[in-house]
């Protein structure tokens, strides 16, 4: 009969020290937790102030873009303005007059439009666009405001014919074949000068 084995009891010592050894791996764990949150909140608020300042950023260029996108409109405005008057003579049309910002708000028939170069004589007028960038929505939008002026003309007895002219420093091929299409004057920068191309066929007339 084989005899009866007897287990080790561990002693308090033994106890003792299992006990410091947890406890230790538990203050190392939640150290570590500590750290890791810490962590987390300081890439959160960089993140945080990153956005801020990109935001910044973007409103301060966005701001600054505008004003440097209206003071070059007013410069482009101010060059073009006297040259095209003697220009136009080129295709055959004379206009005694050139207004600049020419506005008309007729708020009893809803019709407001402002246009940033007029030229006029008695049979005609043409209806000039001036932006540093052309687009095609920018052309479209000029045809609308042509609509308007024709519209304008009628009820105030005004029978001349009204043309349309588009002028732009930053002019892309689908831009400017758009332009000639519609039956617009394209106005381009040529050196310290301009150049005038005429529309494909015969100019559109409002």
């Amino acid at each position: 009969m084989p005899l009866a084995q007897t287990v080790e009891k561990p002693n308090p010592d033994t106890i003792w020290a299992i006990l410091q050894e947890v406890a230790e791996r538990q203050r190392e764990t939640a150290r570590r937790q500590e750290e890791t949150d810490r962590i987390v909140r300081e890439t959160a608020e960089s993140q945080k102030e990153n956005a801020q300042q990109m935001k910044e950023n973007k409103d301060d260029f966005n701001k600054r873009l505008g004003s440097l996108t209206n003071l070059f409109g007013d410069f482009t405005l101010g060059m073009v303005a006297p040259k095209l008057r003697e220009k136009f003579k080129e295709f055959g049309l004379v206009f005694p007059k050139a207004n600049p910002n020419s506005v008309i708000d007729d708020t009893i028939n809803n019709i407001c439009l402002e246009v940033d170069i007029m030229l006029e004589n008695g049979d005609k007028a043409m209806l000039v666009e001036v932006k540093t960038k052309l687009t095609t929505d920018r052309i479209n939008k000029h045809i609308e405001r042509l609509e308007k002026m024709r519209k304008y003309a009628d009820l105030h007895g005004d029978k001349r014919t009204f043309l349309g002219a588009v002028a732009g420093f930053a002019v892309t091929n689908e831009v400017r074949e758009h332009a000639l299409k519609v039956g617009f004057y394209l106005i381009e920068p040529d050196g310290e000068n301009f150049i005038i191309t005429p529309p494909n066929d015969k100019p559109k007339e409002w």
